[in-house]
Parts: C-alpha cells; structure tokens; sequence
C-alpha cells in the first residue's frame, strides 16, 4: 500500500551534518528528515565497507540510487515490518509499478534481501575470478 507519493524532490550524498533528504549509501536515505532503508534489495557498503571493491561498487551504487530517486516522482510502500532494528523505516519504492531496488540488482548494483546481508567482498571476488 502506498504510504507516500513524491512529485519532486532532490537528493545528492549526505554529508555530515543534520540530514534531511539525501541518500547515504545504495539502499539508505533519508527524505524529509526521516530515515528510510530500501526494504527489497541489500547494497555494498561505502563507510564500513570490508574491502575497496565493495566500497567502490557501494559508491557506483549511491550514485545511482540518487539519479533514479531524482527521475521523478515515486511511491514508498510498507510490505511486511514498518521499521528495522534500528529504527530506520522499511519501504519498497516504487516508479511506475516497479521496484527501484531490483532495478539496483538488474544493474549489478545490489542484491535481492534474503534476510541477512552478503560479504560483499567474497561476492565481488568470485565475479573477479568468473571474468
């Protein structure tokens, strides 16, 4: 069910600081001073990142995630839990009837959530060895 339709907004990459509509990473961000966590997809991470590759791959996924909340207008629906454990509000958002997130995964940039994250350098590794 849809909990929230934006006509525009503009995001770019939080910085330090009071954070009010931004993104932080490939599955996080924040709108309207709320924080939000893509609820369908797992991302690399940039600021804890276990190796380079994640870290770079979670910075391609950042930018990205910014360029297609920025696309226009999109709707965040709550399926399952409302929040995580760690307060951040679980949303899947939408454009258009599909999922932003798995538009992230189509583009090797996240992955679908299966419930717990990856290693993302193990992950990385392996498509390293496979090319």
């Amino acid at each position: 069910m849809p909990i929230i339709t934006l006509a525009a907004a503009a995001f770019a990459l939080c910085a330090a600081g009071p954070r009010t509509t931004c993104v932080v990473d490939g599955d996080t961000f924040w709108l309207s001073g709320q924080k939000v966590r893509i609820a369908d997809i797992n991302a690399p991470e940039t600021h804890q990142a276990g190796c380079p590759a994640e870290r770079d791959l979670g910075n391609r996924a950042a930018q990205r995630l910014i360029a297609l909340l920025n696309a226009g207008p999109f709707t965040m629906e709550v399926r399952g839990r409302q929040t995580d454990r760690y307060g951040r509000a679980l949303r899947t958002v939408m454009r258009g009837g599909h999922s932003l997130g798995e538009q992230l995964v189509s583009e090797g940039l996240a992955e679908p959530w299966r419930g717990r994250r990856s290693d993302w350098c193990t992950v990385l590794a392996g498509r390293a060895n496979a090319l």
